[in-house]
């Protein structure tokens, strides 16, 4: 039997609209500048820090 949600679990989720949209702005905001070619330069010489940051980031606490 797999284990889940049963019809007698009564569970209220709250999302928050508006931080949604700051989280999907920031990621767009975040593929756009690793498309360019000033992130392309920076990751070349070593000094990117934004993604670099984020991916050492996700190593450390991965969210399996």
């Amino acid at each position: 039997m797999s284990l889940g949600f049963s019809s007698k679990d009564n569970t209220n989720v709250v999302i928050y609209k508006d931080e949604v949209e700051n989280l999907i702005k920031k990621y767009k905001k975040i593929k756009k500048y690793m498309k360019s070619s000033i992130y392309k330069i920076k990751t070349m010489d070593g000094t990117e820090e934004l993604v670099s940051e984020l991916l050492k980031e996700y190593e450390d606490n991965p969210v399996d």
